[in-house]
Parts: C-alpha cells; structure tokens; sequence
C-alpha cells in the first residue's frame, strides 16, 4: 500500500498521479500530491515505477497499511529500490538480457 510521498525528493511532476490505475493521489500545483484515496491502492507499485525521483515508498502490504515503525525502517532503506531493481532510471540497466528475450519468445 502507498505509504510515502518523500517531500524532499518530490519536484511536484504528478506522474505517479497519471500511473496510478486507481486513482489514489490528487495532484497539487506546484507540490507533492497527496495521498487522498490510501485504502484504494491495490500495491502494484506502478506509482514507484514510474516516478523520476525515486520520491515514493509502496510498502508490500495489500492488505493493511504498514505501522509507523515498518514506514521508517523500510522506506530507509527501500526508496527507490524497486525502480533499481527492474532497470528503470538514469544509470541503471535493464536486468533482463538480449538472449533471454528471444529464448523466452522461442526464438534463436
């Protein structure tokens, strides 16, 4: 579940706000968006994908929201790591490979 909008890092783009299949954030000129609809979120994590600035924390609970101690333990040392670890960002690659693309599509 959505837990964390990290205000320092945010620089207001709300493209986790167009990510989200749900519709939990609302957008705020110029700021972070808000988290306006926390028992909406369905965990996909898009949101986390997505943002340039690594500025969101989904926690890997679906079914309840992660306790304050959870969000200041695991978003310490979680932010921004999804996105590193499916490739997505400056200086990062991809962890899939040419060769495992085409054995997965049957192909040489």
């Amino acid at each position: 579940m959505i837990e964390l909008i990290d205000t320092e890092r945010c620089t207001g783009c709300n493209i986790c706000v167009l990510a989200c299949p749900t519709n939990v954030f609302a957008p705020v000129a110029g700021q972070a968006p808000q988290i306006a609809r926390k028992d909406d979120c369905q965990t996909c994590f898009m949101c986390e994908v997505y943002c340039p600035e690594d500025a969101l924390f989904v926690a890997p609970y679906a079914d309840r929201a992660a306790t304050a101690a959870e969000i200041t333990t695991q978003s310490q040392q979680w932010l921004g790591s999804y996105r590193a670890a499916v490739g997505w960002g400056k200086g990062r690659q991809s962890t899939a490979s040419d060769d495992q693309s085409y054995q997965l599509l049957g192909r040489d």
